[in-house]
């Protein structure tokens, strides 16, 4: 799991998504229908916070990077890198549940034409 993230990590520093061509594909999603999906930003946000812009990346995606401490307390949950106490927490962390209202609702709301929804779309502020 470690070696997958650095090898991620190490890609995003050297491929460009924002650049014509990019080896890194679109969305496929916002292709097919012309809505942003609650991925959509994702990969430009992850390149982002690989060269040190967190602004950008929040603008690219802000409910991926704010949600980027708790995927990563889950991910040491499974590879069992935390202690027993912090079990509660996570186990509280991976129901999915809240997860699909988060993300329907932040799907739904950021395809919105009008700010401050809009400014939920890939790329911030319009």
């Amino acid at each position: 799991m470690l070696l997958t993230i650095v090898a991620g990590a190490l890609l995003l520093r050297q491929a460009d998504p924002n650049a014509p061509g990019s080896l890194l594909p679109p969305c496929a999603f916002e292709w097919l229908t012309g809505l942003y999906c609650p991925g959509c930003g994702a990969t430009r946000a992850l390149h982002a916070l690989a060269h040190g812009d967190p602004a950008r990346a929040l603008a690219m995606n802000p409910l991926l990077v704010l949600s980027l401490p708790a995927i990563a307390l889950m991910l040491a949950r499974v590879a069992g890198w935390l202690p027993a106490s912090w079990q509660p927490l996570t186990w509280r962390l991976s129901d999915a549940r809240p997860w699909a209202v988060v993300i329907i609702a932040y799907a739904i709301t950021r395809n919105l034409p009008w700010a401050p929804f809009s400014w939920l779309a890939p790329g911030g502020i319009h």
